[in-house]
């Protein structure tokens, strides 16, 4: 997600840089995610507003460390110039063993010199679901499988 960018967007490239995220959010590791940021980064996490590499590695570790079994999908759903609109579903239980399924939404800029994200509004709905609801367990190699239905999106 970090080399230099044309001066805006293609479908291409945007498609690139939504699957590069989700790919690397995937990983769970806090400080490799940040390193997709620049260091300077702006983020709005539902309602927690922060900003820096090291913010954004301390929210990272304190939201994995409550999301248990933690899966992401991520779709491309607008862009424009340096801005991405992405919409995501991601499975998580937490320590009781409760799964949630959150819908949400965010909104992407990039400094399109080095590659990274200057960026980053979140919005998102965390809905409980059954374990036999989920769409992206352990035994689904690759989310991108699943069919998502348009009640969805």
């Amino acid at each position: 997600m970090t080399s230099s960018l044309p001066k805006a967007f293609t479908l291409v490239t945007a498609l690139q840089k939504v699957k590069g995220a989700q790919a690397l959010w995937n990983t769970k590791n806090p400080e490799k995610v940040a390193q997709a940021y620049t260091s300077d980064c702006i983020w709005r996490n539902r309602d927690q507003f922060f900003a820096g590499h090291d913010a954004i590695v301390g929210f990272l570790q304190n939201k994995w460390s409550r999301e248990n079994g933690y899966r992401l999908r991520k779709e491309l759903f607008a862009f424009q110039d340096n801005r991405i609109a992405v919409q995501f579903w991601y499975e998580f239980h937490d320590e009781a063993g409760q799964w949630f399924r959150c819908y949400g939404l965010e909104d992407w800029t990039f400094d399109m010199e080095s590659g990274k994200m200057r960026k980053r509004m979140m919005s998102g709905n965390d809905v409980p679901i059954r374990a036999e609801e989920r769409w992206f367990p352990e035994s689904v190699a690759d989310v991108d499988s699943v069919p998502i239905t348009e009640q969805h999106w």
